[in-house]
Parts: structure tokens; C-alpha cells; sequence
């Protein structure tokens, strides 16, 4: 199949597994909101709500603003709407420098009961991959689950998961990540720290919103697929020393970039080698000394793609850059990958960025498309391969399916056709059901 039919066949089966409607954005107001500056993102307008304050609370997890956010895919009954009722949420976390962080996001208070046994329980949602622009958000694409408006192309797939999550009666709060949404920032893209971080104060956010159903004793568990598994993942591993508040009942990690080296020369000249672009961006906004070395082999195509993709979603970056090669991108003909693995600094940066040298609090199932060579299923088996080392409890769980060509589609593939198995499994260690360790077998799986 030609380059950019495989890339329109991609595109449309993410928006029609949405299923979603295309709408346009409405600037929302808060009564704290400190700055009147309208930001304008590939022409969406950011609510106000998502431009953080001067001054940010001391505690992580303490809510900074909260505001009502309209579900724009909602059913009204006789018990309240379905899936729920949703608050928009911005609350402050810390980043990979331990410097505070405003992250928006959302939580969404579900009209099913819960029959699991014990109070309500709360999932957190890391979202996949939704790009670096601001307009890209995981809570926007709550209220607008498709912008298509001739700059952008912004979809909120996420939401397929959310939706089942609360149809088990769970609650769900989903974080945006630091910096996308909130305009203050670039989104520091796989920062494990900014993103682990980000997960468990949105559990901490959650607690303390109030008027939900949510109480001190209910479990919790963590899903996350692509950027979300990893995030979900770096949560568990870091949650004894960060958030040691948070019990862990469960997480779930599919298709976890666990070992960005490898997930860099996997996605270079795939449809989405704009991650690329999202990975070096973030990885100069965490460490500014890395600039000078990174334009020192960047030539003017190069530096414009890091800006244009600053600001660009996953649908822009398919169209825009797909199968695009980053030796393009340099003033010597050499690749991203092979300028990280020459650069002692890149480098050692990237080390530690990798995710399995902890052990993780709690049962952890890891899923990895055995066909995925976008994020490739080998690294993923590896972060399996190290916790089950450290007597971590593990269920490896290998998604067969076969190789389509398409990187992109070999990804997306086991989100959707394992998701029903990986929220069952996560809804029975939210009712208290053990979960069945099967690192034993680890050496006979794929």
C-alpha cells in the first residue's frame, strides 16, 4: 500500500473507533485565572482555565482550580447521565527538576454502580501519545473528541477506555501530562519523572475534589497504553518513594516504552516520526544544557520540524511528517539514534530515562504486541523480563497478532483488541481478586 494511503487508513481507523463528532472549541473562564492572555494553538483557542497561575500550592496533588467540564459524548437517564458527571481539573505536581508544575485534567464521577465490593474504587488514565500542542489535551478531547479545522487534526481516543472504565463503575481521573494543556510550558513527552509524577497526583487531586464517591478506602489502579503505559509504569516504580499515600491495587502497562534508545530508532522513518521531534523537544526542556549539542547537528529543516511539531497532534504529525527520516534533519547526513548513541550527554540522559531498574509497587500486568515494531514488542518484553528479576508481580501478556506493515497500525492494533482483557483484568484487582504472577513462564513466551 502507497506511504500516505497507509497513513490515511490509519488515521481514519482511529476516528472511527472514536466514533466522534467534530466540534469546535469554546473558551471556558475561572474565577482564579491570573492572566487574560488568550492562547491560540494551530487555531484552537485554549480555555482560560488551562493557563495556570502566578503562585502554585506547596502540596502535590492540592487542586489548584476545578471548573464543570460537558462530556460531549453523554446519554441522559433516569439516574443521572451516562458515563457520568466530569470536572475539569488543574492541580500542581513536581517535575524531573523538582520544580512545580501546574497539570490539568479531569475527573469523571461514573452513573454506574460500582458491584466490585469495598467503596468505589479510582483508575488514573495516562493517555497515549496525543502530541505536543496544547489543543492536543486528553480532557479537551473529553469534551471535543475530534477537531478537524484545516490546522489541526486532534482526536480523543483515549476516551474509548475511559468510557469502559466507568462502565464498571469505577471512577476515572485522567492526567494531561505536564505542559499539555497547560500553557505554560512545553509537554515534556516520556519524561518518566514528569509523567509519573503526573499520574499520582492526579490520584491525590481526585481524593481531595469534593462532593464524589471517592473515600480514603477506596483501591486504585492505573491504566496506560504507548506513552500511557510507560507512564504508568515509572508510576509504579516510583510510587514507594514518591507517593507512598498511594496503595497500589493494580496497573496496567500496555505496549510501555520502557527503553527510549530503542523506541528512538524503531519510530525514525515510521508515520510517526514526529515523536521524534515530541521526545527532543522535551528532553531540551528538561535538561537546557542539551541545547547547544542538539543544534549543533540540526540543520534549518530540522530546527523548523522541532517547532512545527511543537505545537502539532498525533493526526498532524501522520500527515505532516510520516515516514519522514531524521537523517533529513541533520547537518551531517546522521540519524537521531546514531547523534544520541556519539553524544555521552544524550546519552546518559536517555539511561535515565529507563524504566525496569525499580521494583514496582503492587501487581502490574505489562501487554506488548508481539508484531509492534513501533514500539518495539523485544524492549517491552525486557521490562517483564527485569521486574520478574526483582520479584516484582508480574502477568506478561503477549498480544499475537500478525505483522500489517504499517508500524503504526501493528501498535494500535493490540490497544484495541486487547483493552476488554486489560480492564477486566485491572476491575478484579480493584474488587480485591489476586492476581496470577506468571514470570515462571516468562522464558517459554514471546
Amino acid at each position: 500500500m502507497p506511504a500516505r494511503r497507509r497513513l490515511l487508513a490509519a488515521a481514519l481507523t482511529a476516528a472511527t473507533c472514536l466514533g466522534a463528532q467534530v466540534l469546535s472549541y469554546t473558551t471556558a473562564t475561572a474565577a482564579d485565572t491570573s492572566s487574560t492572555r488568550t492562547v491560540v494553538s494551530r487555531g484552537v483557542e485554549i480555555p482560560a482555565f488551562y493557563t495556570p497561575p502566578a503562585t502554585l500550592p506547596t502540596a502535590d496533588g492540592a487542586l489548584i482550580r476545578t471548573e464543570p467540564l460537558p462530556l460531549a459524548i453523554s446519554l441522559p437517564t433516569l439516574h443521572g447521565p451516562l458515563p457520568g458527571r466530569a470536572t475539569r481539573l488543574m492541580y500542581k505536581s513536581t517535575d524531573s527538576n523538582g520544580t512545580p508544575v501546574a497539570v490539568t485534567g479531569a475527573y469523571i464521577e461514573p452513573t454506574a454502580t460500582w458491584r466490585g465490593g469495598g467503596p468505589r474504587p479510582l483508575v488514573a488514565v495516562a493517555p497515549g501519545t496525543m502530541g505536543q500542542g496544547d489543543q492536543c489535551a486528553a480532557s479537551m478531547g473529553l469534551e471535543h473528541p475530534l477537531n478537524l479545522n484545516g490546522r489541526t487534526v486532534s482526536v480523543g481516543y483515549e476516551d474509548i477506555a475511559i468510557y469502559r472504565l466507568l462502565a464498571t463503575g469505577a471512577a476515572v481521573v485522567v492526567t494531561d501530562y505536564a505542559g499539555l494543556g497547560a500553557t505554560d510550558r512545553l509537554h515534556t513527552y516520556v519524561n518518566r519523572l514528569d509523567e509519573a509524577h503526573a499520574v499520582l497526583d492526579a490520584v491525590r487531586a481526585a481524593r481531595s475534589l469534593p462532593g464524589t464517591s471517592v473515600t480514603p478506602a477506596s483501591r486504585v489502579g492505573l491504566f496506560g497504553y504507548s506513552q500511557g503505559g510507560g507512564a504508568t509504569a515509572a508510576a509504579a516504580e516510583l510510587q514507594p518513594s514518591y507517593a507512598p499515600d498511594i496503595s497500589l491495587a493494580g496497573t496496567y502497562s500496555g505496549a510501555p516504552p520502557a527503553d527510549l534508545t530503542e523506541v528512538t530508532k524503531a519510530i525514525d522513518g515510521s508515520e510517526l516520526t514526529g515523536a521524534l521531534a515530541w521526545s527532543l523537544n522535551g528532553f531540551l526542556q528538561s535538561d537546557p544544557a542539551l541545547r547547544p549539542m542538539a543544534e549543533a547537528h540540526l540543520n534549518a529543516a530540522g530546527k523548523a520540524a522541532l517547532t512545527d511539531l511543537s505545537t502539532m497532534c498525533v493526526g498532524d504529525a501522520l500527515f505532516g511528517y510520516g515516514y519522514t527520516k531524521s537523517t533529513k534533519w541533520t547537518t551531517d547526513g546522521e540519524s537521531l539514534a546514531d547523534i544520541i548513541e556519539s553524544t555521552p550527554a544524550f546519552r546518559t540522559f536517555l539511561n535515565g530515562q529507563r524504566i525496569g531498574n525499580l521494583t514496582p509497587s503492587g501487581p502490574i500486568r505489562i501487554a506488548t504486541g508481539v508484531s509492534d515494531n513501533l514500539v518495539p514488542h523485544g524492549q517491552a518484553r525486557r521490562l517483564a523480563k527485569d521486574w520478574c528479576e526483582k520479584g516484582a508481580d508480574v502477568t506478561y501478556r503477549p498480544v499475537i497478532l500478525p505483522n500489517v506493515i504499517s508500524p503504526l497500525l501493528n501498535h494500535f492494533a493490540p490497544l484495541l483488541t486487547d483493552q476488554g482483557t486489560a480492564v477486566t483484568w485491572l476491575t478484579d484487582r480493584l474488587s480485591g481478586k489476586p492476581a496470577r504472577s506468571n514470570c515462571g513462564s516468562l522464558g517459554i513466551l514471546p
